[in-house]
């Protein structure tokens, strides 16, 4: 079985010879080959230059052999593409363009023209497939309404997110015009990237956990929703709502094939509360990795003890791979679940 055939049958939620492999976006950020195209390129050069993206794609694929890659790219694209662009700040963090301080700013969110200022992304995706070969899976990626409207309406980063929430309460109706907006050109970078060839596509909701869940359920959910409606049933669909830690049936809306977890909670506890029909992805801490290779098999092991058996499951750090992560507890980590398919064989024998 090949990586591209054993993720898609994982995400179909079908027992497979031992959980697929992936390391979430940025795994590539700390090899030194990426470090190396850094050093010639911004980060928005290689995301918009299709050959490059391609090459930083590859990157972790060809070290590490993973069963599948992510596209590298940027949630932010879908602002993007609206007409609200965005740069890195000098001294960290991301500058939009401008802030959506109002009606008439949110009426320079253009979603028509969507697909012409991201023509770059489908683009790489052609790029990678054909890097791929059939060996391995690709996944295409957006992010979640709630979090890009975050970004949209703080103006880029920001130490305390209050902005969405202050609007959501204050301005219901400006804050639905603005998520409307955002969800469709979220959906448009969605289907630009499966008509491209991705396999499947990640939908990240990476600042669900700064609403209550009860909050998040009404002010972030239905968004993120209507996006997985409107590409279901082409690709499968993971959802990412990090933080979120509420009652997890509400997050399997019709489309989701798979819920990704972060490392915040007990994986178990969740896969049990999830239908048999549905995936789970996650949810090794990914500053494990900034530790030696024997922490990382131990912690490793241990998670594939009590996971192991759940078809539909994706191993999978808790989010992204941090820029100090160890080379050889990367390579250690893929190792160990590379074994693991061996010892479950051999038990299988003896018993």
């Amino acid at each position: 079985m090949t990586g591209r055939e054993r993720f898609l049958a994982a995400c179909r939620c079908r027992t497979v010879d031992r959980p697929p492999i992936w390391l979430m976006r940025q795994a590539g950020r700390a090899l030194p080959e990426y470090r190396a195209l850094r050093q010639r390129y911004s980060f928005l050069d290689l995301v918009r230059t299709p050959e490059l993206a391609a090459e930083v794609t590859l990157q972790p694929v060809r070290r590490f052999g993973f069963d599948a890659a992510i596209l590298f790219s940027d949630i932010l694209v879908a602002n993007e593409g609206l007409g609200q662009g965005y740069r890195f700040r000098d001294e960290g963090g991301i500058a939009m363009d401008f802030a959506v301080k109002s009606a008439r700013d949110l009426e320079r969110l253009e979603v028509a023209r969507v697909r012409e200022r991201l023509a770059y992304l489908p683009a790489a995706v052609r790029c990678v497939r054909e890097g791929l070969g059939d060996q391995t899976a690709l996944l295409g990626f957006a992010g979640a309404p709630w979090t890009l409207a975050n970004f949209a309406l703080e103006g880029g980063s920001a130490e305390v997110w209050e902005r969405a929430k202050r609007l959501w309460f204050e301005e219901p109706a400006l804050y639905e015009a603005l998520l409307e907006r955002l969800t469709r050109a979220v959906t448009e970078v969605l289907r630009m990237q499966i008509e491209a060839g991705v396999d499947a596509v990640q939908v990240f909701d990476s600042l669900a956990g700064e609403l209550p869940a009860g909050t998040y359920a009404e002010a972030g959910l239905p968004w993120l929703q209507e996006v997985v409606r409107s590409v279901a049933g082409r690709v499968p669909v993971i959802v990412f709502a990090r933080g979120y830690h509420g009652d997890w049936s509400r997050l399997i809306g019709p489309g989701v094939s798979v819920v990704g977890v972060d490392w915040q909670v007990e994986l178990p506890e969740v896969a049990a509360r999830l239908p048999a029909a549905v995936g789970v992805q996650g949810n090794l801490d990914p500053f494990l990795l900034t530790l030696g290779p024997a922490v990382v098999r131990s912690e490793a092991g241990r998670l594939l003890g009590v996971m192991g058996g759940r078809p539909g499951w994706i191993f999978n750090l808790g989010h992204g791979v941090p820029p100090a992560a160890r080379l050889d507890s990367m390579e250690a980590l893929v190792q160990t679940v590379r074994e693991f398919a061996g010892t479950v064989s051999a038990d299988r024998l003896s018993s």
